[in-house]
Order: structure tokens, then C-alpha cells, then sequence
């Protein structure tokens, strides 16, 4: 750590407007002029609390305390970074290694069958179909555990989630839970969070015991996708059939934000430096970028018809986009808010998954009973290979990155 007066990088969500560090009972710096990854002076500390060195900072007025980071927390403050340097939020994705508990499982893509109640699994070198697993009543979503264990499939009509154990590949004890469309998991790992959409609730549970910790109402219909901020502190989430986009305090597990963007708000990811959310709305035909400290849509990227799932690709500077309606995807660069290239790729791509070396995209074909897998160079199709009816949120398993956040296979 640098010295006082030495510029420093931070992520808002873990500095705090408080007369002392430490006292994490006060709300967050709720200030624009502090955002993720901007340069601010140092001007106070360490002070230890605990286990954690404490530093003080400033951007203008605004001063506010922030814990000094961990290797598996690097969420928080670095006095010694260069000005010039930038954080990325999906660093650990950039590589192709995957992690050592799951680096000897072959990579299987595993293909949830809303309209069959199967998962198809798929071996990814042979493109061929191996086994179908049973699942519960309309299966979403097929989500890694943040410490990718194992796997568990969101049953929208039954009040399980199916488990998979990828080592064995089939399916074990059935984990309660009402009405689960999604699954998300805290960065942390303490969390288990169930997008139980067709309640109008977010249940918040212990990711090792599952016992339940909260279920928080929501008053828009449609609660299902989101992601979480830098640090981990909250997440934006989507209300489909209202239009809203919320923010989510995971500590507080309460509503602390909300913006109406209107239309069909879908998929969620975070920019790599941690500023600005990118939101999929499928009834808007773009990609709402929404800044997530004034809760404010500072933009928008017109796509195609029908804008769904989202994935970022391996070197983490471009989005992939697919306009569902349309039979499009959309590659947009983080760096210009632009797109920059439309692959024409047929039938009805949903949610996305990137292979390991980056080089594929695989989606499933929502009303044509196949999964896709795309060149990521070209944008051309490689193959089309049959599965189950109505093929949702399918995950590649494993990939690179230290953890799950969950969805349909999400790390960091």
C-alpha cells in the first residue's frame, strides 16, 4: 500500500460516508463523484478494525472510508496503481486455464428443456448429444455453484431446484425452493439468491446450509435477471413485464434503487470497469445502459428486435447481444458503447455461453429445438444440434474464472 497523498483506485460500493472506519452500519457513499475504478487521493489511514486496515479517501469534498483488499476480495482499494491503470472487473475470465477443482471434468454443455422437463448434455468436442437427465416441471435455467460443486437447474413449476453433479453427470437430491426461474450467488459466497419470478420475490438464502435468510417482495412482475456491482455489495436486477430495473443491497437484502426503463427488460451485465450496467430489453430492440450510482439510463444501443441474453466474451472487450426475435446477435465494443458487427445466424438464439477458448458462442434456438454454436470470428453457424422443446438457459461447464455468480454460468 502507497502513502498518503499517493492516487488510488476504488470500487464505490465498498467506501462508506462515516465519521470512523469500520462502522459498517452506515449506508455507502452515496455521492457521484466516487465510482468504480476512478482515481481518488488518499488522504487518511491504515487505521486497523479488526482484521482490516482502513484507509481514507477523497475525490473533491466527498471523503469516505474503504477496507483495504484480499486476494479473493480485490474489490477495494490499491494506493500503489498507476494512474494509468484500469480495472477489470471479468479479469479472471481472460484466461483459458480452467480452475484446478474442475480442471480434469471434461466440458459439456448442459441444456435445460423447457418444454420437455430434460436437460440435454452435450460433449463439446464431439458436438453430439450424450445423455438426457430429468428434471422438474419448465426447467429455466441451468446454474454452476459459486464454488462449481455442482450444478442446479431453476424448475419455474415445481418448488425445487434440480442438482446435477457434474462429475457423474446425473442428478442427486433436489434442493427446496419455491418457484425458482434463476439463481444467483453473492460474490462472497455466503449467498444463495432465488429469482422467484412468478411470486414477485427475491428469496435470499445460505449458499451451504440453503436455509432461508429473507424473501424480499417485489412490486413489479417479472423479477429474473441480474448481475452484481464491483464489489459485490449490490446487484441490478430486471423486472420483465414492468419495465423497472432495481437495485439490491445483498448485506441489507432490501430495495435501495429503482428506475423505470419501460419495455421488456431482460439479461444484466457489468461493464469491465465496474461503471455502468448493460440491460438486454427485448421490448426496446437495445441494450440500456444504465449508471448504476444515480440510477440513471445513460445511454442506449440499438441492436435487433427482441434483445435477450447477453455474454461477454473471452478477452472481455466485447458483448455479445442476440436479438431473439430477429435471428441476429450483436457484438458490442465495451470501449465505444457501439456495435460492431451483426451476425445473421437464424432461428431464435437465446441466452449465451462462450467456450473455453473463446472461439464459440453456444446458445440455445428457443422455438427450433436445437442449440447453435457460432464462430466468434466469422459469426457464421458451426453446427446445429438437436435437443429437447424450448431450450433455455444452457451452461458450458466448466469454464475459466474463480467463481460462480450464477445464471446460466456467469464468473468471475
Amino acid at each position: 500500500m502507497g502513502g498518503i497523498g499517493k492516487l488510488a483506485r476504488v470500487m464505490v460500493d465498498e467506501v462508506h460516508a462515516l465519521s470512523s472506519p469500520g462502522s459498517l452500519v452506515s449506508q455507502p457513499a452515496s455521492a457521484d463523484a466516487i465510482r468504480a475504478g476512478e482515481l481518488v487521493q488518499v488522504v487518511g489511514g491504515p487505521v486497523v478494525v479488526g482484521e482490516a486496515r482502513w484507509w481514507q479517501v477523497a475525490v473533491g469534498s466527498l471523503r469516505g472510508w474503504v477496507a483495504e483488499g484480499t486476494p479473493d476480495r480485490p474489490n477495494l482499494i490499491d494506493a500503489s496503481a498507476p494512474a494509468s491503470r484500469a480495472w477489470n472487473v471479468w479479469s479472471a475470465i481472460t484466461s483459458t486455464a480452467l480452475p484446478a477443482s474442475v480442471a480434469d471434468l471434461p466440458e459439456r454443455v448442459y441444456v435445460p428443456n423447457e418444454g420437455d422437463n430434460t436437460i440435454s448434455v452435450i460433449d463439446a468436442k464431439s458436438l453430439k448429444v450424450i445423455r438426457t437427465l430429468p428434471t422438474g416441471q419448465i426447467p429455466e435455467h441451468l446454474t454452476p455453484d459459486w464454488d462449481l460443486s455442482r450444478l442446479y437447474v431453476s424448475n419455474y413449476a415445481s418448488p425445487f431446484l434440480t442438482v446435477v453433479d457434474p462429475r457423474t453427470e446425473t442428478t442427486a437430491s433436489p434442493i427446496p425452493a419455491a418457484s425458482p426461474y434463476n439463481l444467483y450467488f453473492s460474490p462472497d459466497g455466503s449467498k444463495a439468491i432465488v429469482m422467484a419470478e412468478d411470486l414477485n420475490r427475491i428469496d435470499f438464502y445460505d449458499r451451504r446450509t440453503w436455509r432461508l435468510l429473507k424473501r424480499l417482495p417485489i412490486k413489479w412482475a417479472g423479477i429474473d435477471h441480474a448481475d452484481f456491482s464491483a464489489g459485490g455489495r449490490y446487484l441490478l436486477a430486471s423486472t420483465e413485464y414492468a419495465g423497472h430495473v432495481l437495485k439490491v443491497d445483498v448485506v441489507t437484502m432490501s430495495i435501495v434503487g429503482d428506475l423505470y426503463v419501460g419495455g421488456l427488460p431482460i439479461d444484466v451485465k457489468l461493464s469491465p470497469d465496474g461503471s455502468v450496467f448493460f440491460v438486454a430489453n427485448q421490448g426496446r430492440s437495445g441494450v440500456s445502459v444504465i449508471d448504476p450510482f444515480r440510477m440513471k439510463e445513460v445511454g442506449f444501443i440499438p441492436t435487433g428486435n427482441g434483445a435477450h441474453g447477453m455474454a461477454i466474451s473471452r478477452d472481455t472487450r466485447s458483448l455479445y447481444v442476440t436479438n431473439r426475435l430477429a435471428g441476429t446477435i450483436s457484438v458490442i465494443d465495451f470501449a465505444s458503447r457501439k456495435v460492431t458487427a451483426t451476425w445473421h445466424v437464424g432461428g431464435s438464439p437465446d441466452m449465451l455461453q462462450v467456450s473455453t477458448d473463446g472461439s464459440q458462442l453456444w446458445t440455445g434456438n428457443r422455438f427450433n429445438s436445437t442449440v447453435m454454436v457460432i464462430d466468434t470470428t466469422t459469426g457464421k453457424v458451426i453446427v446445429l444440434i438437436p435437443v429437447g422443446r424450448q431450450p433455455h438457459g444452457l451452461t458450458y461447464f466448466p469454464q475459466p474464472g474463480r467463481f460462480s455468480i450464477g445464471h446460466n454460468g456467469v464468473y468471475r
